[in-house]
């Protein structure tokens, strides 16, 4: 799995138990998906069609660091399947797991429609000299 972004909870990430507030976390993590997503589809109409089951392990508290982690498990048709994992840079620990969430990409018309690729791209990869 490759962790491709860092958080930093502040003060208005926390909930009334002064811990990261499971929605932000969420929201950061459907974020870095979606950017991830639209990279590598080369499309920035997708959508987020579903989240699996949403597994808390670990909280953490103002100050610390949170690291997110995507691995791609499938290319579909029109989709893409990755999981994911968030973690405390400063304990190590792991404080959520998502096996499955899936990425839709769409047409110009709003509709599902073939991406086309079939394996990770990197930009590099994509980069004539």
């Amino acid at each position: 799995m490759r962790f491709h972004t860092r958080k930093w909870v502040k003060p208005e990430d926390l909930n009334p138990n002064q811990t990261l507030f499971g929605g932000q976390l969420l929201a950061w993590i459907d974020e870095e998906i979606a950017l991830y997503t639209v990279i590598q589809l080369e499309n920035n109409k997708i959508v987020t069609k579903y989240m699996s089951e949403i597994n808390f392990m670990a909280s953490a508290k103002q100050g610390d660091i949170i690291e997110i982690g995507i691995e791609v498990i499938k290319f579909g048709r029109s989709s893409l399947t990755m999981k994911c994992e968030a973690r405390n840079k400063m304990t190590r620990e792991t404080i959520l797991t998502v096996d499955n969430i899936i990425m839709v990409n769409l047409g110009k018309d709003g509709k599902p429609t073939p991406h086309g690729k079939t394996e990770i791209e990197f930009v590099k990869d994509r980069i004539e000299d």
